[in-house]
């Protein structure tokens, strides 16, 4: 036996051992699930999406999933709550009451534009679900319980405009909750369709900005308009 067959290969010995992964609670392991479930259903959607590729992206197994979700359909509809969710809890988190009733308004349409701009698989999911009539948002209580508190900021900053005559007198909230979501993600939801149609990349980060500049004039211009 020769001397370097005696001393261990601190190397060899590393690759012989097979790494551990750290353990994680229940509520990280459903963290977990949640995000991968999130990216495969907003790719897939639900009939296509694959638990198979959610478990191991989440690095967790089948077994663990169905004991935290149930079922895919369930998974689906906790994949559904999450991110919206999200969107709620950051809308809680606003602060614009404060402000010029005008340019507390275009505040609201500056967070649902940038909210939607960094959560891609939100859009994604919405519009499947809208291919779905909403068949699986209608099996949640919880989201039928997340009201959104932009529609009562919309409505206190629009009383308040009107008020001081800086708005028009005769705007619906609802209505314009509507049209600046729909300003915030239609160009989203359509980018391959409209890019493929018109020969021009909607994904492109300086013609995102000229269309986000033109649809807060247009709002702008919308609030503030004398019949």
């Amino acid at each position: 036996m020769t001397l370097r067959e005696t001393i261990p290969d601190p190397a060899r010995a590393e690759r012989a051992t097979p790494r551990r992964r750290p353990r994680r609670s229940a509520e990280q392991n459903r963290q977990e699930i949640l995000r991968a479930a999130s990216a495969e259903f907003a790719t897939h959607g639900l009939a296509g999406g694959r638990i198979s590729r959610i478990v191991k992206k989440a690095g967790t197994n089948p077994r663990m999933l169905y004991e935290q979700f149930g079922s895919k359909s369930a998974l689906y509809v906790a994949t559904l709550e999450s991110a919206l969710g999200a969107l709620r809890a950051e809308e809680l988190a606003l602060d614009v009451e404060h402000l010029d009733p005008l340019e507390g308004l275009l505040r609201l349409f500056d967070f649902m534009n940038g909210h939607f701009e960094r959560n891609g698989h939100l859009v994604s999911l919405l519009r499947a679900e809208n291919l779905m009539k909403a068949r699986h948002l209608k099996k949640s209580s919880r989201i039928h319980e997340m009201t959104s508190p932009v529609l009562a900021m919309t409505e206190r900053l629009l009383t308040r405009g009107v008020a001081e005559g800086r708005l028009a007198a005769d705007i619906d909230p609802l209505r314009l909750y509507v049209m600046i979501a729909a300003l915030s993600q239609f160009h989203l939801a359509n980018v391959y369709t409209l890019s493929n149609m018109f020969d021009r990349d909607l994904a492109d980060p300086d013609w995102r900005a000229k269309r986000t500049a033109d649809a807060r004039q247009m709002l702008a211009c919308y609030l503030t308009r004398r019949d």
